[in-house]
């Protein structure tokens, strides 16, 4: 496994960073299709045996249940100065007044909550979920910069978003003295490059680290167009992602068909197209079986010709924004 810095922090990651929103109880939350703790836990040790030392998981998973999961494996199985463990914060937990959002209020509490259930008395990299057009932004930047100062969070990141949003942000950060975001959690694979026209230059001008989610396309670069899933089934906001069918295909078959040439699963030569990206640092893998680890850490020594990632990008056509309003 290959580290490299974290944007332009001092912080080594490795070239993959595991998903966790696959461990969770399926009764809790909107996450059907997740595992139980006793199949997560030696997937979670298979991660971290390959060499994987970057985690992300999220408040909200499976209700807390998937930071729960999460936090016992690596107590049992790593040496918590050695894992970097981003969470995240953002998305509706309680009913009511207060129970979503980047409030000061949320924020302040919810660290706190995801500090008790991680196990741990700080995370790596703490991320805003989404934008919360409901709070000024200068309260929710105040609030991650206290949570940093008072030692409960490393370094703070963001996901999807616009990119004047980012730089509106960034760049607040910088006027008032409070810590800078240092990673973009965004949405990229070979169905979805939107990033491209003003996400990822904001991020390469500014030295951003980018782990973008989803860089398999749910599945849907892994396997024949029209094959379903468990999880395709009853994953309504991934319904919502991929909605220009024609175009999509052609990309799909264009994986295909040089997976086939080169004699290597279909969810490597995906994953090694948005690896071998310059602005890409580590992309966010989900496994739910030992082979997707094993696909992942080999589409990392997976080169691509140029010849090669035309033919892949090719197909591709203009999409509408997806992953956030």
């Amino acid at each position: 496994m290959d580290y490299v810095k974290l944007g332009r922090t001092g912080l080594d990651v490795s070239r993959l960073c595991l998903g966790c929103m696959t461990y969770g109880v399926a009764e809790r939350g909107n996450h059907p299709w997740t595992l139980d703790e006793a199949t997560s836990r030696p997937l979670i040790r298979q991660a971290l045996d390959l060499g994987i030392n970057f985690l992300d998981t999220a408040n909200v998973y499976s209700d807390g249940t998937s930071e729960e999961i999460v936090g016992r494996a690596l107590k049992d199985f790593g040496q918590r100065d050695r894992i970097v463990l981003a969470t995240k914060v953002h998305g509706r937990v309680h009913a009511g007044p207060n129970g979503m959002g980047l409030s000061r209020k949320a924020i302040l509490s919810e660290i706190d909550h995801s500090l008790r259930r991680l196990g741990t008395d700080y995370v790596d990299l703490y991320q805003i979920h989404r934008w919360d057009p409901y709070t000024p932004i200068e309260e929710t930047l105040e609030a991650l910069h206290d949570v940093v100062k008072a030692g409960k969070v490393r370094y703070l990141g963001a996901s999807s978003m616009y990119a004047w949003q980012f730089s509106k942000a960034l760049h607040l950060a910088e006027r008032h003295g409070w810590t800078r975001f240092a990673t973009m959690q965004n949405h990229y694979n070979l169905l979805y490059r939107e990033e491209e026209r003003e996400m990822l230059p904001l991020c390469a001008d500014q030295g951003i680290g980018v782990i973008p989610w989803s860089p398999l396309a749910r599945g849907r670069l892994t396997r024949e167009w029209n094959a379903g899933s468990e999880r395709l089934a009853s994953d309504a906001f991934g319904k919502t992602l991929y909605t220009t069918p024609d175009a999509d295909r052609r990309v799909v078959e264009a994986v295909a068909a040089i997976a086939a040439v080169r004699g290597v699963p279909r969810a490597q030569v995906a994953l090694a197209w948005v690896a071998q990206q310059p602005t890409v640092t580590a992309p966010i893998v989900g496994a739910s079986k030992p082979q997707h680890l094993l696909d992942a850490v080999a589409a990392l020594e997976l080169q691509l010709s140029p010849d090669e990632i035309a033919t892949l990008e090719q197909p591709y056509v203009p999409h509408a924004v997806a992953g956030h309003s």
